[in-house]
């Protein structure tokens, strides 16, 4: 919901969750399931090719991390991607992510199939993306998100501009809110000191 939309970059002053409004945090806390677009969102966007032709993408690590550990608190993580990259399926079985579909630009059919056959309904996912192909799977979800570099058109459309850019920490700084909204921010911490991750 437009009304709802709040834009994270505008006071970095704050703690984020802060900023969200308390309809759009219980929101947040109904999400079981959030998907991904992989180029923008997993990546940084920019696409390296050698002379050899071998393609290069980069991952953030603090993204990685927190793909893996959101799992021991119940949120499952998936990709759909409009381009095929070997590279990209080995990082998004590496991140051991619940769904990796790649090659689909358009998603929304993909998004049906994955929410029907796991029992979902769009109040349960959230989905960032960043570019103009994201915004009919969008309009669909119960919270939509984007990094703080996406498209002008998809940051005037989300629920949630974050304050990172794609590939540089906006997945973490998505769940991070998740966790707070599910109330689970405190123990997931506490794990964290215990080495319980």
């Amino acid at each position: 919901m437009v009304s709802a939309r709040v834009e994270l970059r505008t006071s970095t002053a704050l703690p984020p969750f802060d900023l969200l409004t308390p309809e759009l945090r219980a929101r947040l806390s109904r999400i079981r399931f959030l998907l991904l677009d992989v180029d923008g969102v997993l990546t940084d966007g920019r696409l390296s090719l050698s002379d050899s032709e071998i393609e290069a993408k980069t991952y953030s690590t603090r993204d990685g991390f927190a793909i893996v550990w959101i799992k021991n608190y119940g949120l499952a993580v998936g990709v759909i991607s409009g381009r095929r990259s070997s590279g990209t399926d080995r990082r998004c079985r590496d991140l051991k992510m619940d769904e990796i579909h790649l090659g689909h630009l358009k998603k929304v059919a993909v998004y049906e199939e994955i929410a029907q056959r796991r029992g979902l309904g769009d109040d349960e996912i959230a989905f960032i993306g960043d570019d103009l192909i994201d915004l009919p799977l969008m309009k669909r979800v119960g919270v939509s998100a984007c990094p703080a570099d996406a498209h002008f058109e998809v940051a005037a459309r989300v629920d949630v501009v974050l304050r990172h850019p794609g590939g540089n920490g906006a997945i973490r700084e998505f769940i991070d809110l998740w966790l707070m909204a599910a109330g689970k921010w405190e123990q997931s911490i506490e794990d964290i000191f215990n080495g319980n991750y």
